[in-house]
């Protein structure tokens, strides 16, 4: 009886886990915004609906989570129940970044990809002038 409250309290919390407006994604914005960008987010007209797209620069950021993007940093790591699950889904979540970024750079745009790992406080400056240079270099 415990183990299936826990796969149903599980399976509700995997519901709730939202993929727009996390809080690196909205750390990100903020700063953008204080320093005078103006973007869209999350663009149905385009392919993969990027977190943020800036049309005057013609540039899109997706702020990726580690996790589930599979970063390669300590937040990256597999787990180790269901390891054959977990490698399919991220797997495939890998292939779809690959095939949106492919489609928004065949379309013209700029494409850059923003960890999570990136945003944290100690590398937040650093990551938000990075982002910057990128944005202004045409």
């Amino acid at each position: 009886m415990r183990k299936k409250i826990l796969n149903k309290n599980k399976h509700i919390s995997f519901i709730k886990l939202s993929s727009k407006n996390t809080k690196p994604e909205i750390k990100l914005r903020s700063a953008l915004f204080a320093k005078g960008y103006r973007f869209k987010i999350h663009s149905t007209k385009l392919p993969g609906r990027p977190d943020i797209v800036l049309p005057k620069y013609n540039m899109i950021i997706n702020v990726h989570g580690c996790f589930w993007h599979r970063h390669g940093c300590p937040n990256s790591s597999i787990p180790k129940t269901r390891q054959s699950y977990w490698l399919n889904v991220l797997e495939q979540t890998n292939q779809r970044d690959f095939e949106n970024k492919n489609k928004l750079q065949k379309l013209g745009w700029r494409v850059l990809d923003v960890w999570e790992c990136s945003l944290k406080n100690k590398n937040f400056t650093k990551a938000i002038s990075l982002v910057e240079r990128m944005i202004l270099a045409a």
